[in-house]
């Protein structure tokens, strides 16, 4: 719909405000409710105004007037409203230490303690989500009652939320509990070798629709070139760009590729047993060796030129193992080249460390290592750096371990942020931090704890991201060895607080009951405040807000909008129903949105990119401004709209279709 009151038709479309924003916990101990409800998406208030209700300590029989207005309402064990929607306590108790979610009956859930809790029975007509293994009995279950629902729980979620109902933020959901705010920034790691003759556009809608904003796409299978292969990429970058999903070519150097240790021996890298270095699967190549050094530019050179890649990420790029010295087996480098410098140096062969005790030698030995890391992060960093002379819109990714919540990892790996960081003074990258396998069992509050332990290293934390490995952990953890649900929520939306953009490794090990709720818990809403026609909220960074029809966002006509969700920038925003719709509309943005306005002429928007960014259009503009010049960015169709790539950076936007021009 286009300017309506131009037509003389004074139609007021109404835009029914979000539903479910708030939640008020009533009880003097909140537990771990607010840290279940917040990590996806939910506000706490005060106001007994809200949409969501949680009585830990029970219910009276008055509040099932409430639920059947409308209300949501979270119950704990016995109570009169939960005899009332039929869950009856017997006088038979139950020993709970393991459970079976109904929507993941395959899933081990099991409880680090044993709980020992009544039997309770339920009527027909509940929805049970969670049961006992053994004896079947229910442990959670959701009953709607009018036009509300409620959800109720035989024990408390635990402490930290997440122990012991991996699925009841999606319990929540399905009760009606469902945030109406979305974050669009997230990264996923991609190895293709996981997803083999895959449906790659249907796997893009599902990518962004989980808010994923960039790909990184594992490179070394395509280092060669192969008609097959080189193919499949190509139609997978093209799906992802059509749905403003940029793509980063994930390299893991040393590791070259499969073919390029095959073909190269006399350059494999060596452990302290003078052995192949082949650890798990990275198969390492000695880029301390020159010929090596040029051989693999100039293929990764090639690699990066092949395809419309938007960026590029060096993965890891430090040694082996997680050992340490302590495992000769898997300790790197040994080559000829670094054992020749090392003995320059300090007059030894670092290979005797192993046959005989020297503190003194080993700890040169490892500052020498770290020292070694920091000199490849560099010069990898400007052999990409120099890319962009060709391709402008490349963006730069290392990602790093972090060695400052586990500080063993800059002698175990050659890792150090310290030595890293300043490197941001002369190349412009992202650096992310990933955390090791050996801290994968702390809790989700680790996050913004390594945040803070970054702040003394550098000024640039806008530069500063985090990488979430969701894998199994061979820590004894609990309920479950993946993170999923409640845990995985945690971990983003802490995360996403503490960090300017956080990654996912990888897309493939999120649980498919995960995927619906990750936009939630990537958003950073921090106040919302709901008025009979308004809606003003604060957010940390951009952020998507369900809102039907057309709309005005600080008293102006507001492009950024598909009809369903409106994007918004950081910072405050009022969001009231509009009479006139924009001319045209930016569905989607892969950007940082930063100002936005439309008139009759055309739409205008602001954004920051480290990529070249992706606007997708529901009209094909005729004219397009950057920065206040007229430029002809390249227009692709995407669906049944358009997809304009813009330069990476800060720029102004403005964009109008040919009889609009004309008209003005």
């Amino acid at each position: 719909m286009r300017l309506l009151t131009k037509l003389g038709l004074m139609i007021v479309i109404a835009a029914p405000l979000p539903a479910a924003i708030h939640f008020r916990v009533i009880a003097e101990d909140a537990g771990a409710w607010p840290q279940i409800l917040t990590s996806i998406g939910l506000l706490p208030t005060t106001d007994d105004r809200c949409d969501l209700f949680v009585l830990p300590r029970g219910a009276d029989a008055e509040w099932l007037k409430r639920v059947e207005a409308g209300a949501i309402v979270v119950i704990e064990g016995d109570s009169p409203l939960a005899k009332l929607i039929g869950i009856q306590s017997g006088h038979a108790t139950i020993s709970v230490r393991s459970s079976v979610d109904e929507r993941a009956p395959k899933l081990p859930i099991i409880w680090e303690n044993v709980e020992t809790l009544p039997a309770f029975t339920v009527s027909s007509g509940a929805r049970i989500f969670v049961r006992e293994r053994w004896s079947k009995a229910p442990l959670m279950v959701g009953v709607r009652r009018g036009h509300g629902a409620v959800l109720w729980l035989a024990s408390s979620p635990g402490k930290l939320g997440h122990e012991k109902f991996p699925y009841l933020p999606q319990a929540l959901a399905e009760m009606g509990a469902e945030s109406q705010f979305r974050g669009n920034a997230l990264w996923a790691f991609f190895d293709s070798s996981y997803r083999l003759r895959v449906d790659v556009d249907y796997f893009a809608e599902r990518w962004r629709r989980a808010g994923i904003s960039a790909l990184h796409v594992a490179a070394w299978h395509y280092y060669e070139p192969d008609t097959g292969r080189d193919e499949y990429l190509r139609k997978l970058i093209e799906a992802c760009h059509r749905r403003a999903i940029t793509v980063y070519a994930w390299l893991e150097l040393p590791h070259v590729s499969e073919k390029f240790w095959a073909d190269h021996p006399q350059w494999r890298e060596k452990t302290a047993l003078l052995q192949d270095a082949q650890l798990d699967w990275r198969k390492l190549m000695n880029l301390a060796n020159p010929e090596c050094a040029r051989e693999v530019e100039s293929g990764v050179r090639g690699l990066m030129q092949r395809f419309d890649w938007d960026g590029a990420n060096l993965a890891e790029l430090y040694y082996e193992s997680l050992e340490g010295i302590a495992n000769p087996a898997r300790f790197t480098p040994m080559n000829d080249e670094v054992r020749r410098g090392f003995k320059a140096e300090h007059g030894l062969d670092p290979i005797d460390l192993f046959k005989t005790k020297n503190d003194f030698g080993t700890r040169a030995f490892l500052e020498y290592r770290a020292g070694l890391a920091r000199s490849l992060q560099s010069d990898w960093l400007a052999k990409i750096e120099d890319l962009r002379r060709t391709k402008p819109q490349l963006d730069i990714v290392l990602t790093h371990v972090d060695d400052r919540f586990d500080t063993r990892m800059r002698d175990l790996i050659g890792a150090d942020a310290a030595r890293a960081l300043p490197l941001l003074e002369k190349h412009d990258f992202t650096f992310l931090i990933e955390d090791p396998a050996t801290i994968w069992h702390l809790g989700p509050k680790r996050y913004p704890q390594i945040a803070e332990r970054y702040l003394p290293l550098t000024t640039r934390q806008d530069k500063l991201a985090i990488d979430i490995n969701i894998v199994e952990r061979y820590q004894d953890v609990y309920p479950t060895k993946l993170q999923t649900g409640a845990e995985l929520f945690q971990l983003v939306h802490l995360s996403s607080q503490a960090f300017q953009t956080v990654a996912l490794y990888f897309e493939n090990s999120i649980s498919k009951l995960d995927w619906a709720l990750l936009p939630a818990s990537a958003s950073t809403v921090t106040l919302a405040v709901r008025e009979t026609s308004r809606l003003t909220i604060a957010s940390r960074k951009s952020t998507g807000v369900l809102w039907n029809g057309p709309v005005k966002v600080n008293g102006k006509l507001w492009p950024i909008t598909d009809g369903r969700i409106l994007w918004l920038p950081p910072g405050e925003s009022a969001i009231e129903t509009s009479v006139e719709d924009a001319p045209m509309h930016v569905v989607d943005l892969n950007g940082s949105l930063r100002t936005a306005s439309a008139n009759a002429a055309g739409i205008q928007f602001s954004y920051q990119s480290g990529s070249r960014a992706l606007a997708i259009v529901d009209r094909r503009p005729s004219i397009i401004e950057i920065d206040g010049a007229k430029t002809s960015p390249t227009i692709e169709p995407a669906g049944p709209n358009w997809l304009v790539h813009l330069p990476r950076g800060e720029h102004n936007v403005t964009m109008r279709e040919a009889a609009i021009a004309l008209a003005k």
